[in-house]
């Protein structure tokens, strides 16, 4: 999270305006034990012939640490078992950098995370928005160390203690000017969502994530979590307390049903999913997991 990093500025000036998309459509319904009212008028569902069937799968206490929902503090440090698998050198994998630049040939980022940033900035392009940067991906331990010992708490968090230990998280940068003022940031904090990623720390929630206004950090966690955080304007912590809160949460993204349940882990849990519908899982990092079910 070096801030000057942003300052880089290049000869030539931009040449055009960031022509911006609209957000799709997003339909949020949610509903907890208690039978709150719903935020979005429930839709009619047409009648079928026979019940979904449900299985159980088996959750032990390390998936608390595991996926893309983990909240990631001073008060919630990375285990070993939440940094991605698939962490590459962007440098060396150019299939992987086409459509922007990296600033070193040091920056790995997750594969999976590094694809879906591509696919994003293509989308920019097409609208005149073509100066993306990545100027930090993921760091290890080491690396985070050294970072806040040359930082300063000011602008680093300790080994352990930061997003960019995931694997997850990207500082993105303009090639033309700082990001707050570039139309890359513009573009990122109105379309991001809609490609599974979040401006992680926002102007206005310091209070809450603890961290100052960071234009360039953004994080992924995936759809629908993006855009229910989105559209609801929450941060992480905010989301996750939301989903405790509600227990389950329904939510339509472009036409896509998605359904998000939290369930507290203390042990080995058991838990119910339905036979043949695809989904995710992922830990919350403090005291349980999040199942999606997938369109």
């Amino acid at each position: 999270m070096k801030k000057w990093v942003f300052l880089l500025v290049m000869l030539l000036p931009l040449g055009c305006e960031a022509i911006q998309q609209e957000p799709q459509a997003i339909n949020v319904e949610y509903s907890n034990t208690g039978d709150q009212a719903r935020e979005a008028a429930p839709q009619k569902k047409a009648p079928t012939k026979t019940q979904t069937k449900a299985q159980t799968i088996k959750v032990t206490k390390s998936q608390v640490y595991q996926g893309n929902l983990l909240l990631v503090n001073k008060q919630y440090p990375v285990h070993e078992e939440g940094v991605t698998a698939d962490v590459v050198n962007l440098f060396r994998d150019k299939e992987l950098t086409q459509g922007y630049v990296v600033l070193d040939k040091t920056i790995r980022l997750s594969q999976d995370v590094a694809q879906k940033f591509q696919t994003m900035v293509n989308a920019a392009a097409k609208e005149g928005v073509s100066s993306f940067m990545i100027s930090s991906g993921y760091r290890d331990n080491k690396e985070q160390g050294q970072l806040y010992k040359s930082m300063g708490a000011d602008y680093a968090l300790p080994a352990g203690y930061s997003e960019h230990n995931l694997g997850l998280s990207l500082d993105i940068g303009s090639t033309q000017t700082e990001m707050n003022r570039a139309p890359e940031g513009k573009w990122l904090q109105k379309n991001a969502w809609a490609y599974g990623f979040i401006l992680r720390y926002p102007k206005d929630k310091t209070e809450i994530t603890g961290i100052k206004y960071e234009p360039w950090h953004f994080r992924y966690v995936g759809l629908p979590h993006s855009a229910i955080m989105q559209e609801k304007n929450l941060t992480l912590e905010q989301y996750l307390d939301f989903l405790k809160e509600q227990k389950k949460v329904s939510a339509t993204v472009e036409g896509k049903a998605y359904e998000v349940s939290y369930y507290p882990v203390s042990g080995n849990t058991s838990i119910p999913v339905p036979v043949g519908r695809s989904y995710e899982l992922s830990g919350n990092n403090m005291d349980g997991v999040i199942v999606t079910l997938l369109p």
